[in-house]
């Protein structure tokens, strides 16, 4: 995606006429325009100039976003202090004539204030100073009028358009007042020269300009802190690193950091970029980029992130990813991202806000022309008219789901949870069925010792120690475990002669002189009597999903070891309130059902489909979004396919960049309780967009007729136009107010989750699916798919049967029931054999 800055945009029809304009140009593929951050993204292969000369053409600015923008300090990259500092000063000044025009206007009249006698005697010259005192304050704010000019040039009025409209017809009306005044004076009309005052809307002209910059003001303070999130990310980027170059400890830019550089990192120090610990052990704070507060522990061979702090010892690292490259930095990317697209949601305010401006202008000249016709007088149906045009708010429908998405996206990164785009952030919190992958995500993705039962005459660190002094010389993931777990008992390595491992079966050694052995029951019962207490155990914990490792001594059973890859602390936890949203959890693993099926039961889960592939998975996840919105929770390689296959991919933020790339959320923590709380965020920022949207069009829905004069016979309702610049002021205002309440939610807090009251339908019935895949092993060629295609059409529950011998499966779609026995039957007649069918 190209970026662009975008200059001259003040409200919704704004953002909507630049959107169109380049996406008519040829080459666009998409186009989303930011009113919140005026910026611009732009996918296709339209030229820049193309790009720059639409916008251009409709009547405001752009240029590309420059790419050293990053290098700026994090204060000004995303800063709106300058254009604060100039609303500030617009204020004051247009405060100070504003409110001597007020008391020159209204307070002699109304309150009997003093005035000089050349001012309160001759009602020209008082005329006068009125009309000084507000052109001096049109010229102040002459910013409205020259972007409203502008826009009605180019035949796209925006709110400029109207503000300046209603302030200029208050103006012209009142000048022509004032003439009127003058004429009849020197004809010596007192009486009706003295009628003109009651005509004059000076101060209305300039009270309309002065409110809608106190508006512009709180929307710009407002709108500033929904970026204080990214502000905050990019603050903690250090600005210095010390590399060892030549030798020496040399302190540089961060910037300057290049792949492969060794740097140092000391107690209390950022680490500048992303690395390897080389040497050296530390506690490193990674709650910047994690949300986790508990500090992690680094040595030689660790990971190290950017903008993390070293708490105690000392770091060498090597400088793996920098500049743009850092997990800092991609994360900034990703907020930036997610605030610079638009939600489905903001279409229908887009589509409003394309016809809003024009739309105002007809329903203003109309009311001026009803109430001329109606008999009222010409400042009675102009202040109607002029009352439409100031009340009228487009700014509040441009910016009901751009702030939303901006303050949710931070909130999401402050803990943790990074929403790539803004359809992610909405459409997550929509989720019906989760479906997690077990390693890695339910489970800890390593395998630990669980149980230590010895037998009869052994001692559990007797064992230990005879388990070791065989694992120590195993490469496999289950030897390391007891490895672990007898480094974590102090427990040393005998030394052993003559190892040996028999492949499918176990291992065997010699120590001092007496050979041991370790391995499966069938390979340890070839060499030794297995107690029948040790065989209970075994066949209790297999159950449990366990894997027992069996060991022997001189033809004596010493006992049995369980090693398993255990269920994550808060994934029942996780799983509960997943529940308690009314989701259904459904676990996929390619472990063998006896072991999935415990681990299901561990973590709560109300489906667990096991033995399944990686395409396989895939497979699944099409099927479960069949019956409702899906979203696949992983971290490994495998799990790709199915997370960009679900409508909703998660990915567990250690886990492998593919995943991460693949996935639509990323998830820093690694923790299963960030998926609830994922879906939690999204439904409070869906939650917020709906309220900013029904404010905004409620406020003109109900603000429009009220200043056109519809409820003045009704309930004798009538609408000063400088109450409905007021009025307009603060709906924007309104609205960004609201999205900031973001800021104070709490995605972990399950005490306001909506409790499910129905089950699921189809729940732990994998057979009602729609679609099936069939391991088909034997197909060569065409020809075989041909075969087996026919095979399967004529099976009258078969809808369509999609077959490939590359991958050796048959997808079918079915519109009946049909057994699994019966697919397999009607395949194998055709010559193949059935491996598996999901």
């Amino acid at each position: 995606m190209k970026k662009y800055n975008i200059t001259g945009m003040s409200c919704a029809a704004c953002s909507a006429r630049v959107e169109k304009a380049v996406s008519s140009v040829e080459g666009v593929t998409s186009c989303s325009v930011s009113l919140l951050t005026n910026s611009m993204g732009v996918e296709g292969s339209a030229t820049e100039s193309a790009i720059i000369k639409a916008v251009t053409d409709a009547g405001y600015g752009a240029s590309p976003a420059d790419p050293a923008e990053k290098k700026r300090s994090s204060d000004d990259a995303l800063s709106n202090d300058g254009e604060l500092r100039t609303l500030k000063r617009r204020l004051a000044a247009s405060l100070v004539f504003l409110l001597i025009l007020m008391y020159i206007s209204m307070g002699h009249s109304m309150l009997g204030l003093p005035l000089p006698a050349v001012m309160a005697d001759n009602h020209l010259i008082n005329g006068l100073s009125q009309l000084i005192l507000a052109a001096t304050v049109m010229v102040i704010n002459q910013k409205f009028f020259i972007n409203g000019t502008k826009g009605l040039l180019h035949r796209s009025p925006n709110m400029d358009t109207l503000v300046a409209m209603g302030s200029m017809a208050s103006f012209i009306y009142s000048t022509w007042s004032l003439f009127a005044m003058a004429d009849a004076q020197v004809k010596g009309s007192i009486e009706k020269a003295m009628s003109y005052t009651h005509e004059f809307y000076f101060e209305s002209a300039a009270m309309i300009v002065t409110l809608i910059t106190v508006g512009k003001l709180l929307e710009t303070r407002s709108k500033g802190k929904t970026t204080d999130a990214l502000k905050g990310l990019m603050k903690l980027s250090p600005k210095t690193a010390v590399v060892v170059r030549d030798g020496k400890e040399t302190e540089i830019a961060a910037d300057d950091v290049v792949k492969g550089d060794i740097f140092i990192v000391r107690p209390g120090q950022s680490i500048p970029v992303d690395g390897i610990v080389i040497d050296g052990e530390s506690s490193v704070n990674e709650a910047a980029i994690t949300g986790e507060s508990i500090p992690a522990d680094k040595k030689a061979g660790s990971a190290v992130t950017a903008a993390t702090i070293n708490t105690s010892g000392y770091l060498r690292c090597e400088a793996t990813k920098v500049g743009a490259d850092t997990t800092l930095s991609q994360i900034i990317k990703l907020v930036s991202d997610a605030a610079a697209t638009k939600a489905p949601i903001a279409k229908t305010a887009d589509k409003v806000s394309g016809i809003f401006v024009p739309a105002v202008i007809i329903i203003a000249a109309v009311t001026l022309v009803i109430w001329l016709l109606v008999g009222r007088s010409a400042g009675f149906a102009l202040a109607r008219a002029i009352s439409v045009l100031v009340i009228s708010c487009p700014c509040a429908l441009g910016l009901a789901t751009p702030v939303a998405i901006m303050v949710g996206s931070g909130t999401g990164a402050r803990n943790g949870i990074l929403f790539k785009n803004a359809v992610s952030l909405e459409q997550t919190g929509k989720v019906s069925i989760v479906a997690l992958d077990k390693t890695g995500t339910v489970t800890a993705g390593e395998p630990v010792v669980t149980d230590i039962i010895p037998a009869q005459g052994y001692t559990e660190k007797e064992l230990l120690s005879l388990a070791l002094a065989l694992e120590s010389h195993s490469e496999h993931p289950l030897a390391k475990a007891v490895v672990r777990r007898c480094g974590e008992e102090n427990i040393s390595a005998d030394e052993v002669s003559s190892f040996m491992a028999v492949s499918g079966n176990g291992l065997t050694a010699e120590r001092n002189g007496v050979k041991i052995t370790g391995g499966n029951p069938r390979f340890i019962g070839a060499s030794a009597e297995i107690p029948e207490d040790i065989r209970a155990a075994f066949e209790k914990l297999s159950a449990e999903g366990k894997t027992p490792l069996f060991f022997a001594e001189d033809g004596k059973t010493a006992g049995l070891i369980a090693v398993a890859d255990v269920v994550r602390k808060d994934s029942p936890e996780a799983v509960k309130q997943l529940k308690d949203m009314g989701i259904r959890v459904i676990m996929l693993t390619g472990d063998n059902e006896t072991t999935a099926k415990a681990i299901g039961e561990q973590a709560g889960v109300d489906e667990v489909i096991a033995g399944i592939l990686p395409d396989e998975k895939e497979a699944a996840v099409r099927r479960l979004k069949k019956q409702g919105v899906t979203a696949m929770v992983g971290d490994g390689i495998n799990d790709a396919p199915a997370l960009t296959s679900a409508d909703m991919g998660i990915a567990i933020g250690a886990g492998t960049d593919v995943a991460i790339d693949a996935a639509d959320v990323v998830l820093m923590k690694s923790s299963l309780n960030d998926v609830p709380a994922a879906i939690r965020l999204s439904r409070a920022t869906l939650r917020n967009i709906k309220q900013n949207l029904f404010w905004a069009f409620f406020y003109n829905i109900i603000g429009i007729p009220l200043a056109a004069g519809t409820y003045i016979k009704l309930f004798g309702w009538e609408l000063n136009p400088m109450f409905g610049a007021a009025a307009m002021s603060l709906s924007s205002f309104c609205v960004v107010t609201n999205a900031l309440r973001l800021n104070m939610f709490n995605p972990y807090d399950a005490s306001r989750d909506k409790k499910r009251s129905v089950q699921v339908k189809a729940e732990g019935n994998p057979d009602s699916s729609t679609e099936k895949t069939i391991k088909i092993k034997g197909m060569m060629c065409g020809h075989c798919e041909a075969r087996v295609k026919k095979a399967l059409d004529e099976l009258s529950a078969v809808k369509s049967a999609e077959v490939s011998h590359k991958s050796g499966t048959a997808v079918v779609e079915l519109c009946g029931d049909i057994s699994d026995n019966e697919l397999k039957q009607a395949v194998e007649a055709a010559g193949y054999k059935v491996t598996k069918i999901v």
